[in-house]
């Protein structure tokens, strides 16, 4: 659920509403949020801070923004979804510092699938077409742009991914 005031397919004070209906919902329910914005940071911040107490967690799906929009999620005590997107050289580079701001236990690796098929990836499918197993890539360009190993990024990323949707731990 979200706001995405960048394509605007639904009238903004719809979109506002039907998210406010959904956090709402999350809290009632207990449930975790995954927070779709586009173009949208300030006013997504302004909603969820009337919800942010009595969810029990919620991610920022996707995280494209800047320093600023970054810093404002993770003060509220947001997760951050990170996709292929920081793998396109054209677009995503401003991420490659600002992953080092997410603090482990925050941070969340995303595939997107279908969407956002990483531009580093080799050999790239034929059908152009995103899927999970490509999320190797993703873990890729984050450790490389945190310093840290494959091994340890993949491990702190998953248990925080299992927290945040309280599944069991693999034994």
């Amino acid at each position: 659920c979200g706001l995405d005031f960048n394509r605007d397919f639904s009238p903004r004070p719809q979109q506002e509403k039907v998210l406010e209906e959904h956090l709402a919902l999350a809290v009632e329910l207990q449930l975790p949020v995954f927070l779709h914005e586009r173009d949208a940071n300030q006013r997504l911040l302004d909603i969820l801070r009337d919800f942010r107490d009595r969810l029990p967690a919620a991610v920022v799906h996707c995280f494209t923004g800047e320093q600023k929009a970054l810093f404002s999620y993770l003060d509220l005590d947001l997760h951050i979804g990170i996709t292929g997107w920081i793998c396109d050289e054209r677009r995503g580079t401003h991420l490659h510092p600002l992953v080092r701001d997410i603090p482990r236990g925050r941070l969340m690796l995303e595939s997107d699938a279908p969407y956002l098929l990483p531009r580093s990836l080799r050999p790239k499918p034929k059908n152009g077409r995103n899927e999970p197993a490509y999320l190797t890539e993703v873990l890729r360009e984050v450790a490389l742009h945190r310093g840290e190993t494959l091994e340890d990024l993949a491990s702190h990323s998953t248990a925080c991914s299992r927290a945040f949707f309280r599944l069991p731990e693999i034994a």
